[in-house]
């Protein structure tokens, strides 16, 4: 995800919330507990991020918003960190650029993880000796939720990262089952003024809110998933190839960088296969399709004569389904059912990212979270299988720009009713 978050004023249990943080916190390390040391500086693109960097800038983040404004007579673990594991706040000055984060081999991760451990010390004293005022635990709990962002970031940049590789790579030792087929049907919505956006008392990004009335015509969405099938099929009919599927920029796109297939596709002695967290697997055509571009869906949704649902229509969709929010306890790494309406694949629409009427952004530091991003993005909904426990709403705004896909961004179907 590349934004922030902001947070609601609901009353928080400070208890609670501290075994949150510890529990955020370890599960970060247990994810990249499954990498080597040389996996946590690699930056095979610009918008992969090494993992130690990520390590770095979740405590960062910490140490700014809360131990060096708030703990008198803070000692920083090294000064220069301040601008190094800086993102893109541009009121705290000077950082490092997305693009050179691989560049450096110092600080080494060793340093970094000791890093982190001199903050969880010390952000742990102050949270227990302290008494905390309900600013305190508001910026507590959004620094949880932005650690829980990148936690999914891990997921997609080691998944780019062990890709890269010449020599065969996997993230996990198990085995992926095989998906069951889905089943073409579609649910059917009137047209009416709906409400948009979240209203509840818990954690939510400040572009969630306020919640607001939309209007939205009758349509229908697609009950599944598109699948590998589903797209094979597109490929199979050169769908990459014939122009008038394609908006102008994204023809542009595939032709100047040859794509004719989705990131990780690959073929292997006359065989599709697709990279995995599992290692490369032959391609298994009930799966959901993930890692495609905005522009990718768009032409296939042109292909089918269909479209992308509004994020409106999405978020309509998502409410009217039993089940309001993602358990991924049981950890997978790779969309596996296309009949689920959340967890699988965040599913691109055809909303450009834009403030909410009357959208306010969070006060002080994070003002820079979320409005600063709304231009030339795309809203994804639904949330995937590395989206975090306890962090999805059907309301979550995910966004990203039309030629990304090495997030796990995948398509569902609408149509216009009449």
């Amino acid at each position: 995800m590349n934004h922030e978050v902001s947070n609601s004023s609901s009353k928080i249990d400070a208890k609670n919330l501290i075994e949150n943080f510890q529990r955020v916190r370890q599960k970060t390390l247990e994810i990249c507990s499954h990498i080597e040391n040389e996996d946590f500086v690699v930056q095979p693109s610009p918008e992969v991020s090494p993992p130690k960097w990520h390590l770095g800038h979740t405590s960062w983040f910490f140490e700014e918003v809360i131990l060096a404004k708030f703990q008198k007579n803070y000692v920083r673990f090294n000064v220069q960190y301040s601008a190094l594991f800086n993102s893109y706040y541009k009121a705290l000055g000077s950082h490092t650029l997305q693009e050179n984060r691989g560049n450096l081999s110092r600080p080494t991760v060793a340093e970094v993880t000791r890093y982190r451990a001199y903050i969880d010390n010390q952000l742990q004293n102050y949270l227990t000796q302290n008494h905390l005022t309900s600013e305190i635990l508001s910026l507590l709990e959004t620094g949880i939720h932005h650690e829980q962002q990148h936690q999914e970031l891990l997921y997609m940049d080691i998944k780019y990262i062990l890709a890269s590789n010449e020599l065969a790579t996997r993230y996990s030792p198990a085995v992926l089952q095989d998906a069951q087929p889905s089943t073409l049907g579609w649910t059917d919505f009137s047209e009416g003024i709906y409400e948009i956006g979240y209203d509840g008392i818990d954690f939510s990004y400040d572009n969630e809110r306020p919640r607001h009335k939309s209007y939205v015509y009758p349509f229908s969405i697609s009950q599944s998933l598109v699948t590998n099938g589903d797209f094979l099929e597109f490929i199979e009919d050169n769908g990459y190839s014939k122009a008038r599927y394609w908006l102008s920029q994204g023809w542009d796109w595939i032709n100047q960088h040859k794509i004719q297939q989705p990131l990780y596709w690959l073929m292997v002695d006359g065989r599709w296969h697709e990279y995995t967290l599992y290692g490369l697997m032959p391609l298994d055509l009930n799966k959901p399709l993930v890692h495609v571009s905005y522009f990718e869906a768009d032409a296939f949704a042109n292909w089918k004569n269909l479209r992308l649902p509004s994020e409106q229509e999405f978020e309509v969709f998502l409410a009217s389904s039993k089940i309001s929010s993602i358990d991924n306890s049981e950890q997978i790494y790779h969309p596996n059912s296309a009949l689920e309406a959340t967890g699988q694949v965040w599913c691109w629409t055809k909303s450009q990212y834009s403030p909410y009427p009357r959208f306010k952004a969070f006060d002080g530091l994070l003002n820079e979270y979320n409005g600063k991003f709304m231009c030339n993005q795309f809203v994804l909904k639904g949330g995937c299988v590395v989206t975090p426990d306890n962090h999805y709403r059907h309301s979550y705004r995910n966004f990203y720009q039309a030629q990304q896909r090495w997030m796990f961004s995948g398509i569902r179907l609408a149509k216009d009713n009449h």
